[in-house]
């Protein structure tokens, strides 16, 4: 609101509108421009009022419906209204006051029917419902409510600590679900590589004993055929003979250099009984590698 001024001619500003009184009384308004005033019938400039936007910041303290303190900051924006600047410059001592005390009034009764958590999710209809309020009430000054926004919630300080570790919570668990589930895929990952490993080496065992089953059986036959009156178990007893002598040379050999003493038993006897096992051995072998492939 500008000053009171008694001259001949003045100027409104851009985005400002003048209020002319006449002998105390108000008469019109000034749209921007220069104006002409004749002071001997009592017509002057009794003020000038800016129609820009202005901007008013206001903190409220209140209570959560959880008994949870809060701080509200709202940021109205307001301006006047040319057709009725006169209500503006003659109805409201202080304007920003008074939108100060309804936008107390209204949110120091919404908020308290809301708990912490739905305050923030809803500050949006907290700041519609201030603004409907004001935009009804301030017109009849009139102003103009152009926006209002709910720039901060500020919980105690205390609160925010207690939020800020639940939350901090709430991830661990999280994570530690996750790394849990990590592990357990690792794990059944490890187990199926060993169980196919294993089996795996049981086909390269199993193909093993086949192959040495397999040459063992060529060269009776091929030694039974161009030996006459060779049994198929004489030309087994010899190959097993041929095979204890070329392992015991190799025991000998190797426990040598160790510094090592083996005891084999050693006979004829023992020596019937070693190839009965080797002979059992690779029936079993046999048996079990038919198994498999059927």
């Amino acid at each position: 609101m500008g000053n009171t001024s008694c001259v001949l001619f003045a100027c409104v500003d851009q985005a400002s509108i003048g209020v002319v009184e006449r002998s105390g009384r108000f008469e019109k308004l000034a749209e921007p421009g220069l104006h002409l005033f004749n002071p001997f019938v009592g017509q002057w400039l009794a003020g000038i009022l800016s129609t820009r936007i202005s901007s008013l910041d206001v903190r409220i303290e209140t209570k959560t419906k959880d008994n949870v303190f809060v701080q509200l900051v709202c940021s109205i924006q307001y301006r006047v209204m040319k057709q009725h600047a006169d209500d503006a410059f003659y109805e409201l001592q202080n304007p920003k006051q008074q939108i100060q005390a309804y936008v107390f009034d209204v949110v120091r009764a919404l908020v308290p029917r809301m708990n912490l958590d739905d305050l923030f999710q809803q500050k949006g209809e907290v700041a519609k419902a201030v603004l409907e309020e004001l935009e009804k009430v301030m017109r009849e000054y009139g102003y103009s409510i152009e926006h209002i926004l709910m720039v901060d919630i500020i919980p105690d300080a205390a609160v925010r600590k207690a939020m800020n570790e639940i939350n901090a919570a709430q991830r661990l668990q999280l994570a530690s679900v996750y790394k849990g589930e990590a592990e357990k895929v690792l794990q059944v990952k490890r187990a199926e590589a060993e169980a196919e490993s294993k089996y795996l080496g049981g086909q390269g065992v199993a193909r093993q004993r086949q192959a040495i089953t397999d040459g063992m059986r060529e060269n009776i036959l091929n030694f039974s055929c161009k030996v006459e009156g060779s049994s198929a178990k004489e030309v087994m007893d010899l190959i097993m003979m041929t095979q204890y002598m070329d392992t015991m040379k190799e025991v000998g050999n190797s426990c040598c250099c160790n510094n090592t003493t083996v005891f084999i038993p050693h006979g004829p006897a023992h020596v019937r009984d070693i190839g009965e096992q080797i002979r059992n051995g690779l029936m079993e072998a046999s048996t079990a590698q038919l198994v498999y492939f059927t």
